[in-house]
């Protein structure tokens, strides 16, 4: 990777120092008036999605708008990804990414464009394909903020990396497009941008974590092995029903016991598949866990702790050595993603400043998992990186959810359908502002 000597001061500059104005009215009445032809691709992106490494149709509509935009267009980038870049005199190079895939959930908001798409999982199972997770909404906004920033040329100087990124919901998009060369093929970014829809906030609602925002994610099976028999004569067997249910029960003192109340953490098991009848004790039983941490210390120190919770459990059941459970932590995770504190504050506060401190506000981290995080972490030295969330839900949907009367669906749901219109608008004029600010013209 080529060495820069940008400095951290000098990379918020821009911030620190108020930087090229800009007029949020303006910003803001750009995209307003781009609504009609943006909701047009939404609805299209929405009824059409594409499980993940399968985004061919998805990075064309966004390869089409970048192209038009005066944007040079690569496709292909980490099999399915496209970057788009334009470069606009000297100046930090800023990437945006918008990921692109869709999930294996059947789509049931009542939409009149509600995805009709089919397709089969990565675990091999036929469904509905939906835009559950707002990717559709992401997409759209990094049309509109392309779009915006190429009008707006004699406003910034630098360089804009604009990306599409694949496979997100599997965790591997990220490392697919920087293994792929991203950042040898194309520019390396100063900043790297994203923004995440929220169903937990308003409409518009703009906010972000400084420092760990989203969680390490790591899938771990556990083959409990044991000696079956006859469920009348339980004395002749090693029951592997029992020895998971123990391992189950000792797993939470993990979490309760073994880390900081102040370190969240967290242990679940997802997964208990044994047996075939009423009276026959198996002979092995599987679990299957989601494991959520944020520092790598802390994933090492849960991961050290499974293995030794399952192993001691076996020995005290009197298992041998050969009946040891296997415990097998998948690869590759989605590792934690870090919002940069400084860079995060300075985003903030421009944004209070310009939009009101009414739409601005701090979140907590969150146990979720994003591998947005992999651009910063391939030069940690170099990159500042930033997501943020906007809000999606409408003002009542929030204030009912809070009486009780009414529960708001999650990320990932069948019925999440966010107030697309807001979502875009808030997410794309938070990223044209940003990277207005970021690369001003030379006084």
């Amino acid at each position: 990777m080529p060495v820069r000597t940008i400095g951290i001061f000098a990379l918020l500059a821009p911030f620190l120092m108020g930087g090229q104005p800009v007029h949020a009215k303006t910003v803001s009445d750009a995209i307003e008036a781009d609504m009609p032809g943006l909701m047009e691709i939404y609805r299209d992106l929405h009824a059409n999605p594409e499980l993940s490494f399968q985004e061919v149709r998805s990075a064309g509509v966004m390869a089409q708008a970048a192209r038009k935009a005066g944007f040079k267009v690569t496709r292909g980038v980490g099999k399915t990804g496209i970057v788009a870049v334009m470069r606009n005199g000297a100046g930090p190079t800023v990437l945006i990414r918008a990921d692109m895939d869709g999930l294996p959930v059947t789509e049931q908001t009542g939409l009149p464009f509600a995805s009709k798409r089919r397709g089969i999982s990565t675990a091999g199972v036929e469904s509905g394909i939906m835009h559950a997770c707002g990717h559709d909404t992401h997409m759209t906004a990094w049309i509109a903020a392309a779009r915006v920033l190429s009008d707006r040329r004699k406003e910034w100087s630098g360089t804009l990396v604009m990306i599409g990124q694949p496979a997100e919901e599997v965790g591997l998009g990220a490392r697919a497009m920087l293994a792929d060369g991203l950042f040898e093929r194309f520019p390396a970014p100063d900043y790297a941008l994203a923004f995440h829809d929220s169903p937990a906030m308003p409409s518009g609602m703009i906010s972000a974590a400084p420092g760990w925002a989203l969680a390490n994610v790591d899938s771990v099976d556990i083959e409990v092995k044991g000696v079956g028999g006859h469920g009348a004569y339980p004395q002749a067997t090693k029951d592997p029903i029992v020895l998971a249910s123990a391992i189950v029960m000792k797993l939470q003192t993990l979490v309760s016991r073994e880390i900081s109340a102040h370190d969240p953490v967290v242990v679940t098991v997802g997964s208990f598949h044994s047996g075939t009848k009423h009276n026959i004790i198996p002979a092995s039983a599987k679990l299957e866990l989601t494991v959520r941490s944020y520092s790598d210390g802390t994933r090492r120190k849960l991961l050290d702790g499974i293995r030794r919770i399952a192993e001691g459990e076996a020995r005290t059941a009197g298992l041998a050595e050969e009946l040891l459970p296997v415990v097998t932590v998948k690869e590759p995770y989605t590792r934690a993603t870090y919002n940069s504190p400084d860079f995060t504050s300075a985003f903030m506060a421009d944004l209070r400043s310009s939009l009101g401190e009414e739409r601005v506000t701090l979140s907590k981290p969150a146990m979720g998992g994003e591998d947005f995080g992999e651009y910063r972490r391939a030069d940690e030295d170099n990159i500042r990186s930033l997501i943020f969330w906007v809000g999606g839900s409408s003002p009542a949907d929030i204030a009912a959810a809070k009486r009780g009367d009414k529960e708001l669906p999650s990320l990932h749901s069948p019925f999440w359908a966010p107030e697309a219109d807001k979502v875009v608008a808030a997410g794309a004029e938070a990223l044209v502002r940003t990277a207005l600010r970021l690369m001003p013209i030379s006084q």
